[in-house]
Parts: C-alpha cells; sequence; structure tokens
C-alpha cells in the first residue's frame, strides 16, 4: 500500500492553487492543461475551484498558468517535495526535460 511521504512544504503561505486531496490526484492533468491553455489559446491565466470567501460571497484566487513561475515559486526544493512523492509512487515525470529544476532556497 502506498504512503505518503514526508514533505517539505513551503513556509508562510495558506494554500496552493487547488486543495491537497486535487493537488496528489490531479497535478500532472493540470498542468497539461497549463501547458495547452497557455500554448493553444495565449490564457495565462488560472481561476482556481477553491472558493476562499463564503457560500453567499465567493472568491476564487487567480494564478499564472506556469509550472516555473507558479509552483516552483512555493515548492523551491525539487529534492524535498516533487522526488520524494514520485520516488514513492514509483513515477518518473518529464517536466525537467524542458524546466528548470529548482535547487531550494
Amino acid at each position: 500500500s502506498y504512503t505518503a511521504p514526508e514533505l517539505a512544504l513551503p513556509e508562510g503561505l495558506d494554500s496552493c492553487v487547488e486543495s491537497t486531496e486535487f493537488m496528489r490526484r490531479e497535478h500532472m492533468q493540470l498542468l497539461d492543461d497549463w501547458r495547452d491553455q497557455v500554448v493553444r489559446d495565449a490564457n495565462r491565466v488560472y481561476v482556481s475551484t477553491e472558493n476562499f470567501g463564503t457560500e453567499d460571497a465567493p472568491v476564487y484566487r487567480m494564478y499564472e498558468a506556469s509550472l516555473q513561475n507558479t509552483c516552483m515559486d512555493c515548492h523551491t526544493n525539487k529534492a524535498e517535495f516533487c522526488d520524494k512523492c514520485h520516488a514513492a509512487a514509483s513515477v518518473e515525470p518529464y517536466c525537467w526535460d524542458c524546466h528548470i529544476e529548482p535547487k531550494g532556497n
């Protein structure tokens, strides 16, 4: 059975672009969708589905659709974040074939 690894999470931040559960399941699909919308539609804005307001006054945050400028701005250490999960799940993503690998602070 899969055991989630202990990850180095960003300090001083209260949330990701989506919930933890969503990101565990769907982050690769989200990144693929971002790539397609940026390249095909020149749309660099991602609106989170996470409501940070209330039911009566919803607030949805907007982010730049970018692995390098959004995800890696928070998750600055690939070895302590990306690699631990990918190793535990026995996957080898191809992100770093094109993107610059974050080395940490």
